[in-house]
Formats: structure tokens, sequence, C-alpha cells
């Protein structure tokens, strides 16, 4: 290498570190907020239209290892992000910066880290975040996309499908600085906001039928992965287990609420559908840089994406909202329950004549 070429790559490398020193300085101006994250369906408390300029999010993730129960009597060590499947949704906004801790506890069997699809570089900072029992990193990145995105564990080789369909995923939120818009390019704010997070489960049997239980996660990891090549889940459930956000866990709105949906599937395609309901908003992807769809019957979550569609309840009563893959939802689990509060309309439906074995509260609760 000449002397030339030389002074040129220490003047580049002198200009890099200046400019990274620069942004370091201009950073630490910066508001630092810290978010409560919260476990779904329930999102954290956030600003729907920024206040202020861009501020460094404080996010705080442990990594858990824990025994659920996907159905009754069935039992999987579920991999997470703060103790829940799906992990908790993180909300900034467009420009904004999220710093997270991520911890691993001493307790745990396994390394993990987080590749945060929303993020630009090092394997979505999965090449950042990895750590093992007893540790803990700090990773900062920026978030230049507005919508929502994945984030889920990425150990590398087989650990990567493993961590994935043992529920360690979650998703994050880029909201616009100033809000989301409508179809017609017009402000528009939701009432309220839910998670839900589709989650696919490929459980092992003995050779009676039974579906087999571990002593710790790596156990059944051999087995796990032997089912999964298959394709075929044995339950594909929305947080966590079948019926976790059915009957007295249902999620609630009033009529004429305006109701966010945030769906998220780290592994599968999914074709969320709301009986009785539509999206009057469907976010293609996730993105919110696009011009939404308007009033779709069902719409689609490709593998390892999140999306948001909104919905302006105007019926009470139970509302369903499934994959309409019906199999995936009424056979293997994936369906949740809305309950809606307010006066029924006629004009918008109405029963004209009623059989003899018609029952009215089973209509309405049913």
């Amino acid at each position: 290498m000449n002397k030339a070429v030389q002074a040129v790559i220490g003047l580049g490398l002198l200009c890099f570190g200046a400019s990274q020193a620069l942004a370091t300085a201009e950073i630490s101006k910066l508001q630092r907020v810290t978010q409560k994250l919260v476990a779904p369906p329930a999102v954290p408390q956030h600003d729907q239209v920024a206040k202020g300029g861009p501020k460094v999010v404080q996010v705080r993730m442990e990594t858990v290892e824990k025994q659920i129960e996907v159905a009754p009597g069935v039992k999987v060590w579920a991999l997470t992000f703060n103790g829940s499947v799906p992990g908790p949704l993180i909300v900034v906004h467009e420009g904004d910066y999220v710093e997270l801790t991520l911890v691993n506890p001493k307790e745990s069997t396994l390394a993990h880290n987080v590749d945060f699809h929303a993020a630009t570089g090092a394997l979505g900072a999965a090449g950042l975040t990895l750590v093992q029992p007893g540790e803990e990193v700090v990773v900062r990145f920026k978030a230049i996309k507005p919508g929502v995105f994945v984030y889920h564990c990425a150990p590398g080789g087989t650990m990567i499908p493993f961590h994935v369909i043992s529920g360690m995923s979650g998703a994050i939120m880029v909201l616009p600085r100033d809000g989301l818009k409508d179809a017609k390019g017009k402000p528009y704010t939701y009432d309220k906001a839910y998670y839900i997070g589709e989650q696919d489960f490929y459980l092992p049997k003995d050779d009676k039928g039974n579906y087999k239980s571990y002593a710790q996660p790596a156990a059944g990891m051999a087995d796990m992965l032997e089912v999964a090549k298959g394709l075929i889940p044995t339950h594909i459930v929305f947080n966590g287990a079948v019926g976790a956000i059915t009957g007295d866990n249902a999620l609630s709105a009033k009529v004429g609420e305006k109701v966010l949906f945030i769906h998220s599937q780290a592994n599968r395609p999914s074709y969320p559908h709301l009986i009785g309901g539509h999206a009057d908003l469907y976010w293609v992807g996730g993105s919110f840089s696009d011009t939404p769809l308007t009033s779709q019957e069902t719409w689609f979550v490709p593998a390892g994406s999140a999306v948001a569609a909104a919905y302006e309840f105007k019926q009470p009563g139970l509302y369903v909202y499934l994959s309409h893959n019906l199999i995936e939802a009424v056979l293997l689990g994936a369906a949740a329950h809305m309950m809606i509060e307010g006066d029924w309309n006629d004009d918008l439906m109405k029963q004209l004549k009623a059989p003899a074995s018609f029952d009215a509260k089973a209509a309405m609760d049913h």
C-alpha cells in the first residue's frame, strides 16, 4: 500500500471518528424518557402525535424462560421477552432513538438476543445484543421507518427457529411524528389500541399420543424441530394460549370508539378478520409511509411481519377477531373476542322473523 493510499484511509478514519463523536454529542442533548412496557394485549402509554423533537426512548427487556400452558394440560417451555408471549409492544415516533437494555438472568439456560425489523444494520441489532446467562447489554438504534415491525430472538443456526417457535417475538410501533393519516391524508386518531401476537407451536407427542413435557427448554429442542419440519403447527394461538383473550379476558370497546389492532406473526402468514366488522383502514405490510387501504373484510400479515388495522365499532355485542383460515381459528386456537358496549342500531341490522328455536341472548353473546 503506497503512502498516498495510506493517507486517504487515515483521513477517512479520522473523519469517521469525528462524525461519530459529533453524533454522540448531539444525541446526548436529546430528552431521555423511559417507557414502561406492559404485557399484551395492552400497549404502553404514548402520544399519537409527537411532542417536541426526537427523544431517546429507554426500554428494558428481560429474557425469561418459563413453562406456560398453551391449552388445557398442554405445557411448553416458552422463551420470552419480559415473560409474555408475545413480548411487549414498544411505541416510539419516527426519528426517535430506541435504547434497549437486554438482560439475560443468570437462571437462564440459553443465550438470547433480539433482531429488530425496525432497525438498520448489524442484523437488526442481533449482532450486537447476544447475551449469555447472567449478562446484560445496551444497544441503541434510530427508528427511521414509520410502521409496525416484528422483533424476535435470533441467536444463530437452528436456534433461530427454535427460539421463535418457542414464543420469543414481539413488535414495535414507530408512529409518524405528526400521527397517523387516513386514506385521504387527514389526521386519524384512535381511542384504543390492542396488540395481538400470533404464535405457532409445534409440540411433540409420545407414542401414546400425549404431549411430552421436558425438564428444561433445550431438552425438547430436537423433538420440537422435528415436528416443525412438517410445517404443520399443533397449536396456533393469540397471545400465548388457546382462549387467552376470550371470555373474561375479551378485549373491550364502546360503540363509536375507534380501535387500532396491531397484529404480528414472526414465522407464518396470517389472515385476520373481524366477524361483524371490517378494517376501516389497513396499513399494508404495516407501513405508515403508505396510504392505507379501506373497507377490508380480511387483511394479510406476511410471515415475519406486523401490520395495523383500525375499525370504528358501530354495533354492540360480541365480535370475534380471528384468523380466517378457519381451521387455524376453530381447531388450533387463533381467535380472540371483543365485547362492545352501546345501543343497537336496527337500521344496520334487524331480525324480521325469528324461528321457534331462536335464543335472543345467545345470538348476542355467541
